[in-house]
C-alpha cells in the first residue's frame, strides 16, 4: 500500500533527500520516492502510518504539507 504527499517548499535534490530520509526513519514506512520537480512524495507502507505523523516529519524538516491522495 502506498499514498502520495504533497508538499509544498521543496527546490532541489537536497530538499528530497531531507523529505526521503525523514519519512524512511517512520516505523511502518518501507520506502519514499520524493521529487521535488512534482512536490510529491510517494510513500511505501510494511504496515499503517497515520497522516499526521507522515505530515510531522515533513513540516519538522522545515516543508509544508498540502494534501495526501
Amino acid at each position: 500500500m502506498s499514498r502520495t504527499v504533497n508538499i509544498e517548499g521543496m527546490k532541489c535534490p537536497h530538499c528530497e533527500m531531507n523529505v526521503k530520509k525523514a519519512l524512511e526513519a517512520l516505523d511502518g514506512v518501507s520506502a519514499a520516492e520524493v521529487s521535488h520537480e512534482k512536490g510529491t512524495a510517494v510513500v511505501s507502507f510494511s504496515s499503517e502510518v497515520a497522516d499526521d505523523v507522515l505530515k510531522k516529519a515533513v513540516e519538522d524538516k522545515g516543508y509544508k504539507v498540502v494534501s495526501f491522495a
